[in-house]
């Protein structure tokens, strides 16, 4: 095979919108072709019928298709009635990269394509040839990325035999089915060479291997366009323009007459045939068949040799005719003019946003493709639906996804192979994650005394991996392979498969995730632990007084004490509980049941702390309920005149730590703190701030707490089990990277308010508060997570203390935190047995009793890169990547942290382009189908205020979301870097669903309609200009625009169906989120605007992060290079 022939590349850009008028065509002229059933599309060039959506078959869903259709694409949009716009010259990108000096040879006329596949003659009429004139030297087609083809190519294989293709075209049909990241990019031929081997691509056949000899593991079906179904996968037919030439004789090859409307192209130029010039907007949106126009012929060849990047198409290659588009100059006003020479050159073009892969469209896809269907685990290396999708899952011995997401779930044999792909290993896991209601929680199991039974070299726990031998009496460890004993009171008979007879009655033997009952022998100085406690610990300095805080919260504890967390069938909660008040001294209270008041003991000496009571201090909210109610009336009014303004901190933490440590219990600490904590006393800070720092070398200063003592204060809270959540309301700088420490350590979190007003801060609060008080949580945590031989856990990302470089240990770990883990291999690992992963949770229940929460995953190993590329998860991967850069900032400049993150993003693309990709020109950005859109997402964590902070954003709003993503799970991640954006005046009043969100960028808002934006921590309505006074009446109870006051934190309830259907959207997506999101009304052309186009992260951010279109650009330089 020539180097230069272009064996079926992935598609070029240009994306149909769903619901797009476009034209599919099975057959010329409308004949059924013999032996190809009716496909769903219309005629060729001929009228186009309704679509239908045929349901696929049953049980099909997410399997490969079974023969080499090209399933459709997925894509995004264009307005109804412009063809996808998608040819590019070759080989020019935008930001003055050159375009490539080296002249390209064009392939021989005739050439074996591979062995072992005989070629179908096929010869091609000329008919729809058009091209551009080439650009002037200054105009060097300017569109961002010329000739980039989005494919996803895994690597060439020859058809199966008998399987023809129609002439492939370097164009997309002239139907709106052609997508970035469906049907392909087919390579011209000319008659002698036959079609080129389709290759495993985004939208190309799955059934062949990707390279011969290789069987090709099942596959996630490449996404499809909403609205266009796939041929039946019977036939041969891709969704090309093209017929399988399946016998039926074609057209001669040229010099047949144009259709109307139709140029054609003078003799090809020596340039690779698989890129053409743009071609000239023509009038017509659509191609009618009519009589032949004779003697017509195309426009003379230019005489001067073409320029790299701006090829000609070769004889016999179909071009598009394209209606006209919006921002896109025409090349020839009004119609083309036949037979005279070219007009003017066409003005530089941009990339058009709609022809790049959309997380929109990827999110869709998989909704429609994997929502229905429960996911059931019983498989090894299935990679889960999205987390964006809503799906039941079903454990069969694998956990669920939502307690441990891999970055890939088909991992490399060698570590050589992991090295040249530079996918990180990773796995993204949430022990204590709460499942929705039709999902059953993990089993309880209790083995006794004895305990869980564990192998005896590894201490793995038994598991459905295990394989018992020996008729049952012997189990060999599928971690390490050591053969332990079966206890004799575990012992049971083995069936003709080998299983135990009570397979399906064990939870641990049957099931990817369940929990043992440990015993005494799993605690602290064997003994069982006490219930845990809660302390109470509220800043009463000036500050927090005079803003309400104090009375606010005194007032919210009374009832919220009702809700403490409690195990399932407890009639109350076992947790006890404590309260502090603390300025630049500490008080704190008696609030034993027997006393008619409570009583206050002050600790001045802060520097020395000690509990000044035992007995009363911690007491259960049932018995002690009077007593408590008036200590909460007497707090606001004991405070209400006090001057102090300084604050304590470390000494407060301290305070509890010993509290918990006299109780002899784990618990954790509320604190409620306004200041930076300057009053003399352990743990006093200065105001460091210095904005000068950031893109120097210092920068990474600012992250880094001042002083080692709250290091030293967390490892004492983590050996007690005592977990620091924390509360924070400031009106300046408080050196959250410093405060910020012991909480980070102790696994628990943080919540700031900065500004605090009641009026607009209140509700959040509050609802933070009590889902911070009522949520999971276990204490006293450690974690450990075991391989299989082959690899191990190398390390560690999210709120703990590490003691040892195995166990994750946390003083509380609620059902909000993930621990993300990185593999490294240490071995060969083999196809045959795959790898095994367990991760196993030792914690104290909130009803103080020990458990062991076991999670097993089970992934597939490969020796080919394209089993791996296949099967990735791309949100997972960016949990992992913007942990890693959020790491990396406290040791190296940002500057270098955000370089490496291109340069792994770059690297893991060329090896996919590289090694899976069949060959095409550099000029193509070719992406794998599942990690399409990790240059969207990577820009967006890149464009982040840890890595680019714009300069209204502080210190402390900087350090707080670094610890914040750290221990993020992959659902919250992936809304917190790419916001949802959702139009408001487009949502139905009369259903429940969600309007269809839209991508983010300024040029999807229409000034005439309300859009509601989302990202985890905030949610802003924005108001055009235009908007109707009827729907800003009914939206916000005012007459027109100019009364909608900026300062609303909550709608105002009024009775009509807008309003409600907004108000019920907004409570919905406060109910998935694990933290209260702030409200802010954004009206168009206001102030506002500025914070809330910081979300629209497809565009250029006033930091100087790149747009979406500019940065794939870059990446795709950056690729280029790698390759060259």
């Amino acid at each position: 095979m020539s180097v230069n022939q272009q064996a079926h590349t992935g598609p070029p850009y240009g994306q149909p919108q769903p619901g797009y008028q476009g034209y599919q065509q099975p057959a010329y002229g409308g004949q059924p072709l013999p032996g190809v059933p009716q496909s769903q599309y219309g005629v060729y060039n001929g009228p186009m019928p309704g679509y239908q959506q045929p349901v696929p078959p049953q049980g099909s869903l997410r399997a490969p298709p079974t023969s080499g259709a090209p399933p459709p694409a997925s894509g995004s949009s264009l307005p109804s009635g412009h063809l996808a716009y998608s040819q590019f010259g070759h080989g020019d990108v935008q930001n003055g990269i050159p375009a490539s000096a080296a002249p390209m040879q064009r392939p021989p006329a005739s050439q074996p394509f591979l062995p072992g596949s005989a070629p179908t003659p096929v010869s091609q009429t000329s008919t729809f040839q058009q091209y551009g004139p080439p650009p002037a030297s200054v105009q060097q087609l300017s569109n961002h990325m010329a000739g980039m083809t989005i494919g996803s190519t895994t690597a060439s294989a020859p058809p199966p035999a008998g399987l023809g293709y129609g002439p492939p075209t370097s164009v997309p049909p002239v139907s709106g089915s052609f997508s970035a990241t469906g049907s392909g990019l087919y390579t011209p031929y000319t008659a002698s060479q036959g079609p080129p081997p389709p290759s495993v691509s985004q939208g190309l056949p799955l059934a062949q291997s990707p390279f011969p000899g290789q069987p090709i593991s099942t596959q996630r079906l490449p996404t499809q366009v909403p609205g266009f179904a796939p041929p039946p996968s019977s036939t041969g037919i891709g969704p090309s323009s093209y017929p399988p030439t399946t016998g039926a004789p074609r057209a001669p090859s040229m010099p047949g007459p144009p259709l109307p409307g139709q140029t054609v192209a003078g003799p090809s130029a020596s340039q690779p045939n698989h890129v053409s010039s743009p071609p000239p907007p023509s009038t017509m949106t659509g191609l009618h068949p009519g009589p032949p126009m004779s003697g017509l012929r195309g426009p003379p060849p230019p005489t001067h040799p073409p320029q790299p990047g701006y090829q000609m198409q070769q004889n016999g290659s179909f071009g598009q005719v394209r209606g006209p588009q919006p921002n896109y100059g025409g090349a020839y006003p009004g119609a083309p003019n036949y037979g005279s020479q070219p007009g003017p050159p066409p003005p530089p073009k941009r990339l058009d946003p709609d022809s790049i892969p959309s997380p929109i469209q990827v999110i869709e896809d998989d909704r429609n493709n994997c929502g229905s269907e429960p996911f059931v685990t019983g498989v090894r290396g299935q990679v889960p639906p999205l987390v964006t999708t809503n799906f039941l899952v079903k454990d069969q011995g694998n956990a669920s996804p939502r307690y441990i997401r891999c970055t890939s779930y088909n991992i490399p044999c060698t570590s050589d192979m992991a090295k040249q792909s530079q996918v990180p290993l990773a796995a993204v896991i949430k022990p204590l994650a709460t499942l929705p209601p039709e999902e059953t929680l993990p089993y309880l199991v209790d083995h006794g005394e004895s305990g869980p039974v564990r192998c005896n070299r590894c201490k793995a726990y038994m598991c459905p991996f295990m394989q018992f031998i020996e008729g049952g009496r012997r189990f060999q460890c599928c971690f390490c392979s050591c053969v332990t004993e079966v206890p004799p009171h575990y012992f049971q008979h083995l069936d003709h498969t080998g299983k135990r007879v009570d397979f399906y009655d064990r939870p641990e033997l049957s099931l990817g995730s369940y929990e043992f009952l440990a015993t005494v022998d799993y605690c602290k100085n064997n003994k069982f632990p006490s219930p845990p406690a809660f302390i109470f610990m509220i800043d009463v300095s000036y500050n927090a007084v005079k803003s309400g805080l104090v009375r606010l919260i005194c007032e919210e504890l009374k009832s919220l004490l009702d809700y403490l967390p409690r195990e399932g069938n407890m009639e109350e909660s076992a947790i006890r509980v404590g309260f502090v008040t603390y300025n630049k001294v500490l008080h704190f209270y008696n609030v034993k049941s027997s006393l008619a008041q409570p009583q206050m003991m002050v600790v001045s000496d802060v520097a020395d702390m000690f509990v000044p009571l035992l007995d009363g201090f911690l007491v259960n909210v049932n018995e002690s309920r009077t007593v408590i109610v008036s200590l909460l009336d007497q707090i606001p009014e004991m405070f209400a005149d006090t001057r102090e303004t300084e604050t304590v901190f470390a000494p407060v933490i301290q305070a509890g730590l010993e509290a918990l440590k006299a109780a002899e219990c784990a618990g954790k600490l509320f604190i409620f703190h306004t200041s930076l904590p300057i009053a003399e006393a352990p743990g006093k800070l200065k105001n460091r701030d210095d904005k000068k720092l950031i893109n120097t070398d210092k920068e990474k200063t600012l992250f880094q707490p001042q002083t080692s003592f709250y290091n030293n204060l967390a490892k004492d809270c983590v050996a007690q089990g005592c977990c620091v959540d924390l509360f924070l309301f400031p009106n300046q700088y408080l050196d959250v990277a410093t405060l910020g420490v012991v909480t980070y350590q102790t696994g628990g979190s943080i919540y700031k308010y900065a500004y605090f007003q009641l009026e607009t801060d209140q509700d959040r609060f509050l609802n933070d508060l009590r889902r911070d008080v009522q949520k999971e949580v276990g204490f006293d945590a450690v974690m450990r997570v075991r391989t299989s031989t082959g690899i191990r856990a190398t390390d560690f990302f999210g709120a703990f203390y590490m003691s040892n470089t195995t166990d994750v240990e946390m003083a509380g770990l609620d059902c909000d935190k993930t621990i993300t883990v990185e593999f490294k291999h240490d071995d060969k690992l083999s196809e045959d047995s795959g790898a095994l992963l367990q991760c196993a949770l030792l914690y104290t229940s909130c009803a103080g009793q020990r458990r062991l929460r076991i999670h097993n995953l089970s992934l597939n190993c490969c020796t080919q890169l394209a089993d791996l590329y296949r099967n990735c998860e791309t949100d997972t991967l960016i949990n992992y990547l913007a942990k890693y850069a959020y790491r990396g900032v406290l040791s190296s400049p940002v500057k270098t942290v955000r370089d490496a993150l291109i340069s792994q993003c770059a690297q893991i693309l060329a090896c996919y382009r590289k090694n899976c990709a069949s060959p095409s020109s550099a000029g193509q950005l070719i992406l794998p189908e599942c990690m399409k859109l990790l240059p969207v997402y990577l820009n967006c964590v890149l464009k982040s205020d840890v890595l680019q902070p714009g300069p209204e954003v502080t210190t402390d709003d900087r350090a707080y979301i670094r610890q914040l993503v750290t221990s993020m799970d992959v659902a919250e991640t992936n809304v917190f870097f790419y916001p949802r954006l959702l139009p408001l005046t487009k949502a139905d009043v009369d259903s429940d669903s969600l309007p269809a969100a839209i991508r983010n960028s300024e040029e999807r808002l229409s000034k005439g309609d309300i859009y509601l934006l989302e990202n985890g921590l905030n949610i802003f309505v924005w108001v055009g200009v235009n908007v109707q006074q009827g729907l800003i009446q009914n939206l916000f109870g005012v007459s027109s625009f100019s009364q909608i006051s900026n300062a609303l934190s909550t709608l105002p309830v009024l009775e009509n169906p807008f309003s409600k259907k907004v108000r019920s959207i907004i409570d919905m997506l406060q109910v998935q989120r694990s933290r209260y999101m702030k409200l802010i009304v954004v009206k168009q052309e206001d102030k506002l605007e500025m914070l809330f186009k910081h979300f629209l992260v497809e565009d250029k951010s006033l930091s100087g992060g790149a747009s979406y279109v500019d940065f794939l650009c870059h990446m795709h330089k950056e690729i280029r290079e790698l390759l060259s």
